[in-house]
C-alpha cells in the first residue's frame, strides 16, 4: 500500500498537468483564430463594402445632377405648355406624366449637391435660353436633346394640332439627351441613388419615347 499510493499519486499530478495543457492550447488556439478572422483579407474588416464610405460620389455625379436638373426643367417648361395649347388629350396626358416624374427628380438632385456642397443650377443671377435662371459660364443648349431660345419661342406661338407635332418632335429629341446622359452616370458614376435614378430615366422615358413615336405615327 505505501508503494502503490505514490504511484497515485504522481499519476493523477501526470493528468492533471496534461489536462490544463490541452486546455491553454485550445483557448491560444481560439485567439489566433479569431484574431485571423479580424486581420485576414477575407475577413469582415477588410470587405470593400465595408471600407467603403456611405455615399461616396464622384465628378461623374455632380456633372449628371447639375446637367439633368436645367434639362428637367426644360422638359417641365415644355409639358407646361400643353395644358393650353395642344389639342390632343392624349398630349394633354403625357405632359402631365412628365412633370410629375421630373418635377420630383428635380428636387431630389438638388439636394444631393446641396449635400455635397456644390451650387445648385438654378440658383444664381442670369436668364438661359428656356427662361431659367442659369448659372453663369454654363451654355445649357450644348446638353443633348436641350432646345435654344428660338426653339422655345417658336413652341410657346403655337396651339392645336401644329403645336401637338412640334411638342412630340421635340420631346423626343429632348427625352433623347436625357438617354446620352443617363447613360454616362450609369457607366461612370459612383453614387448608387443617383445611378439608380439614372436607370429610372432610361426606362421611364425610353417608354416615353416610345409612345411619343406612335402619336406621331412612327411606331
Amino acid at each position: 500500500m505505501k508503494t502503490t499510493r505514490p504511484v497515485l499519486r504522481r499519476l493523477a499530478l501526470v493528468s492533471a498537468a496534461a489536462a490544463s495543457a490541452v486546455l491553454l492550447a485550445a483557448c491560444g488556439g481560439n485567439d489566433s483564430a479569431d484574431h485571423a478572422g479580424h486581420n485576414s483579407p477575407s475577413g469582415p474588416a477588410a470587405s470593400p463594402r465595408a471600407s467603403a464610405p456611405s455615399g461616396a460620389h464622384n465628378p461623374a455625379d455632380v456633372a449628371f445632377a447639375k446637367g439633368m436638373i436645367p434639362h428637367h426643367r426644360q422638359a417641365v417648361e415644355m409639358a407646361g405648355l400643353a395644358a393650353t395649347r395642344a389639342a390632343s388629350s392624349q398630349v394633354k396626358e403625357l405632359a402631365t406624366t412628365i412633370m410629375k416624374a421630373q418635377d420630383p427628380e428635380i428636387t431630389t438632385m438638388s439636394g444631393w449637391l446641396t449635400a455635397w456642397g456644390e451650387q445648385v443650377p438654378g440658383k444664381t443671377s442670369g436668364t438661359d435660353h428656356s427662361g431659367m435662371t442659369a448659372m453663369p459660364g454654363m451654355d445649357h443648349s450644348a446638353m443633348p436633346g436641350m432646345m435654344d431660345a428660338k426653339e422655345m419661342d417658336a413652341l410657346k406661338k403655337k396651339s392645336g394640332k401644329d403645336f401637338d407635332a412640334s411638342f412630340l418632335e421635340m420631346m423626343v429629341g429632348h427625352h433623347r439627351g436625357a438617354l446620352r446622359m443617363a447613360g454616362t452616370e450609369k457607366t461612370e458614376g459612383a453614387y448608387g441613388p443617383a445611378k439608380t435614378l439614372a436607370e429610372s430615366v432610361i426606362k421611364g422615358q425610353s417608354a416615353e419615347i416610345t409612345r411619343m413615336n406612335k402619336l406621331l405615327g412612327k411606331g
